[in-house]
């Protein structure tokens, strides 16, 4: 992989890149002070919250503006009892409160009073391990959390993967009744499906406790509680333990970008004050997603935020983090202002350099901990260095989103009609990528459906979905929508950098969009939701996606597609619609013209044959079988000028793709029918070239 100082753009910039690793580095002495390293200093956790010492308990708060502070719940009568008094250790505001054995007991409810000069008010603490709601109140308190400890069956699970195949998705909407799915569903029949795709990582997402459902899990409450919605932390722990032994890795959704708003659940106004954990002002609120905005230059803001990567890591045994909304966190104006159109724009005043510092910091936290962990960053600006190396730079991501190829297969199919794309600016969007950073591609991820948007596949057929799924059915809509579907797929994962990704249930063409409960749709969890029995219905069309889905990503993990460096352009003929291209010994050709096929199509390529290992087309994926599987093509030589080469002709039906892979001759004998037919075609080349000489 190649280095930022590669990067001849990158040159005016040196000095700004300078700054922010010596930023990084004063900020990490400024939390050490030289007497521990930065993973011992990110275990807040072990400090902070309610924790078991001996019999009893122990429960410290950082609340600087607090005048008094009381621990109240279930086991007080909800009432404040001096017993339950907070104690202040130092002027830097942190509480403590000691209690005897039999003060507390598994399952209490419990919250904090605190008051301040101008008033109080009920918080649950900040590091509260559990959550929960009740169901008729709707009101949310901490529970004390103390059964035996889980028992790992797989605590040595590493991940050893090193092109991640990402299973983007979401424990309560994975079920198909209407309600919230829990972690033991998708640890029962989730988890089988993923193992059975070939997927070699799940992400998790909406895992840090929110209260408001419908949020997605982006507007946390309680950053080191798991959502208890979806069961208890030994239920999550079970999911991941047992996706270990399935040998998948298992990475969260986190969110550290923004907090939610709420003053009872969440850390705004926590101790009294706006400027606790956040920037005081504007600044620190987010206007378009209603949220706090962390201040990443307080050292009290850091120890909880980086204790929180290593809590996750520690008691979950996660595998890594996709870090959501950094673009929001990398600007004062969170990526809602100006284009991204100049290497100035990463590098001005807009941007917030503690925040640079903090995913600095933060992966290196992480990295320490576990350095097979996978981290990946979630940024639409295109910041450079996000995901190369710390020491030559960068930020310390193992992979940033390609969030432009999505954005590019929108785009096509919603703007321009299908004998109008253009190939060469398509080929350019999936292989966009800086040469120092790697990247994880896909056609959608949750993204694409959420807030009034649809499926792929959903903006390819629309309602001719609901009546023409059917297999037997016919309709040039549901015809064109399968058949554009897989293609997009296969070309982007053939052409995908170091990673690719899935949202749950998009692989056999999940139709609709994502829309949680809410009063405007009549709380209904209509569309909050995966419809596996479309995918297990053998009368339906969606299992050929579905199988077509199993089929690339075994090819790719067949033929270690990535190892083998990028996609080597062979033929981009715009006017045919036709795109060529050869990666790890496989030849990938698409034609995406919608009517018109081609035949005896030359191809250059290296000399030999060549064996058709797969098809779009084919029956078992839905197709119209136009072509025979495992034929084989034999290279015929071409004479141009003083030029030889090698080409092999192709039928290649329209909205069809094809994968040829090169033979290897099984006896001696063939060995020298293909040397002697190499012999002949050079002897006639070196004739021609004496004739023309002579």
């Amino acid at each position: 992989m190649s280095s930022l100082s590669d990067d001849p753009y990158l040159h005016p910039y040196f000095g700004i890149i300078r700054q922010r690793q010596a930023r990084a580095r004063e900020m990490e002495r400024r939390l050490t002070h030289g007497r521990m390293s930065l993973s011992d200093f990110a275990c807040g956790h072990e400090y902070f919250g309610l924790l078991r010492r001996g019999a009893g308990w122990v429960f410290r708060e950082w609340a600087p503006n607090a005048h008094a502070i009381t621990l109240i719940g279930s086991f007080s009568g909800w009432r404040e009892r001096p017993e339950f008094a907070l104690k202040r250790l130092d002027a830097g505001g942190v509480w403590e409160l000691k209690l005897p054995p039999g003060s507390l007991c598994h399952g209490d409810l419990y919250k904090l009073r605190v008051h301040w000069a101008e008033g109080s008010g009920h918080r649950i603490p900040a590091w509260a391990r559990r959550v929960v709601q009740d169901d008729c109140t709707k009101i949310f308190s901490a529970q004390v959390w103390n059964p035996p400890p889980y028992a790992w069956k797989h605590p040595d699970f590493r991940r050893t993967r090193h092109f991640p195949l990402i299973y983007e998705a979401h424990p309560g909407m994975a079920q198909e009744r209407d309600g919230v799915g829990t972690y033991v569903e998708f640890r029962d029949a989730i988890l089988p499906r993923v193992k059975k795709a070939g997927y070699n990582t799940i992400q998790l997402m909406a895992v840090m406790e929110h209260p408001y459902y419908g949020s997605f899990g982006y507007h946390v409450s309680s950053f080191f509680a798991a959502s208890s919605r979806f069961g208890t932390p030994e239920e999550l722990k079970a999911l991941i333990d047992t996706a270990h032994g399935h040998g998948l890795a298992v990475i969260m959704d986190l969110v550290h970008s923004h907090s939610v708003r709420n003053e009872v659940e969440g850390l705004s106004r926590f101790d009294g004050t706006l400027h606790q954990y956040f920037h005081d002002g504007d600044r620190g609120s987010h206007l378009a997603w209603d949220s706090r905005c962390f201040d990443y230059g307080k050292v009290e803001v850091l120890h909880f935020l980086l204790s929180n990567c290593r809590f996750w890591l520690d008691e979950y045994r996660v595998d890594g983090f996709r870090f959501d909304g950094i673009t929001s966190m990398l600007y004062l104006h969170h990526g809602l202002g100006p284009a991204f159109d100049s290497y100035d724009r990463y590098f001005d005043a807009s941007v917030d350099e503690d925040a640079v510092s903090y995913l600095i910091l933060a992966n290196r936290v992480i990295h320490a901990a576990r350095p097979d962990a996978l981290t990946v960053a979630e940024d639409v600006s295109g910041m450079p260095g996000l995901a190369a190396p710390i020491e030559d730079g960068g930020c310390g991501f193992d992979y940033r989103l390609a969030m432009g190829i999505p954005d590019c297969w929108f785009k096509l199919v919603n703007d321009v009609s299908d004998d109008h794309w253009d190939l060469g600016w398509l080929w350019r969007e999936l292989n966009n990528r800086r040469a120092d950073e790697r990247t994880v591609s896909y056609v959608e991820s949750h993204d694409q459906a959420l807030v009034g948007g649809k499926t792929f596949i959903f903006e390819l057929m629309d309602a001719e979905m609901y009546w023409s799924m059917r297999i037997g059915g016919e309709s040039l809509t549901v015809d064109r929508g399968i058949a554009l579907h897989k293609m997009a797929r296969l070309v982007t994962l053939a052409t995908a950098g170091h990673g690719y990704l899935n949202f749950m249930g998009n692989e056999f063409g999940h139709p609709e969009w994502i829309d949680f409960p809410r009063e405007g749709n009549n709380w209904s969890y209509h569309y909050a939701r995966r419809q596996w029995r479309l995918r297990d219905d053998p009368s339906l069309r969606y299992r050929f996606l579905a199988d077509f889905d199993e089929a690339i990503i075994r090819l790719v993990g067949m033929d270690c597609l990535p190892a083998a460096g990028a996609p080597r352009l062979l033929l981009n003929r715009n006017d045919d619609k036709i795109l060529v291209f050869e990666r790890g010994g496989l030849f990938f050709a698409f034609n995406f013209h919608p009517t018109l096929s081609a035949n005896d199509y030359p191809i250059e390529t290296p000399p030999g044959e060549y064996e058709l290992i797969m098809d779009t087309d084919e029956s078992r994926f839905g197709g119209h079988g136009r072509l025979a599987a495992g034929q084989r093509h034999f290279t015929t030589p071409i004479v141009e000028g003083n030029t030889l080469r090698h080409c092999v002709r192709l039928y290649l039906p329209c909205r069809a793709a094809l994968v040829l892979r090169r033979t290897e001759p099984k006896k001696e004998a063939a060995r020298g029918n293909r040397n002697g037919g190499k012999h002949r075609a050079k002897k006639r080349f070196s004739r021609r070239i004496r004739k023309e000489r002579h």
